[in-house]
């Protein structure tokens, strides 16, 4: 999951008599679940994609990676486009653009043109996505949007719920013959849908004052991180070679170079792709490094516990599916107790016992897994499932208010962008480090008979690993406020209306 919103300077306020906006809050909420739907779904089809195109582990991991990538890369420019040009305009763009890659990935005739309509999926997801909360500020007045807040925390929990088990129908379906294609395809009427009515209904509306695009800044980042990602996806495939060494390597110098640049740009004009002031502040850097590295434990575990569960224990998709059901309701239900009843009373406490209840949860599993063996049924995975489950309900809502609170106002906007950004690159990264916590310990050569076992001990031994990164986040969370200077509420709470001569906050999840 991740958040979807970039927040951006305040508009006028919209007005209340315009019965448009509920039709305008339903599209733009359907182009967020889509996103969302589309980010789990692909997961649980997976092994049929695999088995079915012949794909290596490699193409299987930047299918998902690839994604993450192109949707990291581009999201703070996808704000930015949408304050120059116009959110509906770039909103509709997106859309389509997310229609038609999705039109091609459900069309894909090998795994090279599934890999590339992937990322063009995650391109046009960055320009879709950040608009969706900037057209709600910019067409609901502010004593609204608590309201609409509520609404899209449901959407948020729908889409973590209903991804995993529409995908897993759709695959064991077979509609038509398709296999795993429909997976994708069900976006296109969805698409065109969107694309038609969101031109009719939703109102054009810009920031003020639009910062200046920041190109370089974003090839920058998106080099660091292909240099940093391929080598560490193909390595294993490869032999290890030197130039993937050297190139990894490399990433490092390409990351420094961006801060040169971006501390230059700064100075320049004042619009850097990445505020790197923002880092003086301690709860934000310690919240960038939180996000960043429980980005990389989510992209590890959810990749590896599909393979684990479809081609490990030769589960079918739908069975795969359906066992993740307890997982999923367990984190739409903590997230809303955690933001409005926890964290006002505990603060930071909350987070930092989330991040040691989904480690619990993570040690049962891989007792359980390392126990029971190729015998292990859902029901017995019930348990570990719901516990980190609700761990990491109480992590991922309040997590960026946490991250936000000490930020001054006029950065909000950056730094909302930033943490999305860095919780998608630690996804790609995780997703590629895959290669080495788990098919690092499976041999190249298997015999069908031996293919369970070694599935199993690679998925416990990726979960060891993923316990050891919820254990570095419990310590990282020391350096969050104890409790939030304001609390701003987002996805799962109500916004408040700000007193009078208050200035409105900025909007963020």
């Amino acid at each position: 999951m991740h958040s979807t919103d970039i927040a951006h300077a305040p508009t006028p306020e919209p007005a209340q008599g315009d019965r448009r906006r509920w039709f305008a809050l339903a599209i733009v909420m359907t182009a967020a679940f889509m996103d969302l739907v589309d980010v789990t779904i692909v997961n649980i089809a997976v092994p049929s994609i695999q088995r079915d195109e012949g794909a290596t582990f490699s193409q299987i991991q930047w299918i998902t990676a690839g994604y993450a990538l192109a949707f990291a890369a581009g999201l703070v420019t996808g704000g930015r486009l949408g304050d120059i040009h116009g959110r509906k305009r770039v909103f509709l763009v997106g859309i389509g653009g997310f229609t038609v890659a999705s039109a091609l990935c459900g069309l894909a005739v090998n795994p090279e043109m599934l890999v590339a309509s992937r990322i063009l999926q995650g391109a046009m997801a960055a320009l879709m996505v950040p608009q969706v909360l900037s057209i709600v500020h910019a067409t609901f007045p502010a004593h609204e949007r608590g309201k609409v807040f509520g609404l899209f925390g449901a959407i948020v929990g729908l889409g973590a719920v209903s991804g995993p088990l529409l995908g897993a129908l759709l695959t064991e379906w077979n509609l038509f013959g398709l296999e795993w294609r429909p997976i994708f395809l069900i976006n296109l009427p969805v698409g065109v849908a969107a694309l038609v009515l969101g031109s009719r209904f939703i109102t054009e509306s810009k920031a003020p004052r639009a910062l200046k695009l920041d190109l370089p800044g974003v090839a920058l980042v998106t080099l660091a991180l292909l240099m940093l990602l391929y080598p560490l996806t193909r390595g294993r495939e490869l032999g290890w070679p030197v130039w993937g060494h050297v190139s990894m390597a490399g990433a490092l110098v390409v990351f420094a170079a961006l801060v040169a640049y971006e501390r230059a740009k700064g100075a320049r004009d004042g619009s850097p792709l990445i505020e790197l002031s923002l880092f003086r502040v301690k709860s934000f850097a310690a919240g960038i490094a939180v996000q960043t590295v429980f980005g990389v434990g989510l992209g590890v575990f959810f990749l590896v516990w599909t393979l684990y569960m479809q081609i490990g224990l030769g589960w079918s998709a739908l069975r795969a599916g359906l066992t993740g059901v307890p997982f999923s309701v367990a984190v739409s239900v903590a997230a809303g107790v955690s933001v409005q009843q926890l964290v006002p009373r505990f603060g930071r406490k909350v987070l930092q016992a989330g991040a040691l209840v989904m480690a619990a949860g993570v040690l049962i599993y891989l007792v359980e897994a390392d126990h029971y063996g190729l015998g292990i049924t859902s029901w017995q995975m019930a348990l570990p499932l719901a516990v980190m489950g609700v761990g990491m309900g109480l992590v991922v809502a309040p997590l960026t208010d946490a991250v936000l609170s000490e930020v001054p106002r006029e950065h909000a906007g950056s730094a909302s962008g930033l943490i999305n950004t860095v919780q998608q690159m630690g996804n790609a990264l995780g997703l590629g480090l895959v290669s080495v916590v788990f098919f690092g310990v499976i041999d190249e050569e298997l015999a069908p008979a031996e293919v369970g076992p070694a599935f199993v001990d690679g998925f416990t031994h990726a979960l060891g690993w993923v316990a050891a990164v919820l254990g570095a986040i419990f310590l990282l969370m020391f350096a969050l406020p104890k409790r939030p200077a304001q609390h701003v509420e987002g996805a799962a709470g109500a916004a408040e209306t700000p007193a009078a001569g208050e200035k409105e906050p900025e909007l963020v999840p």
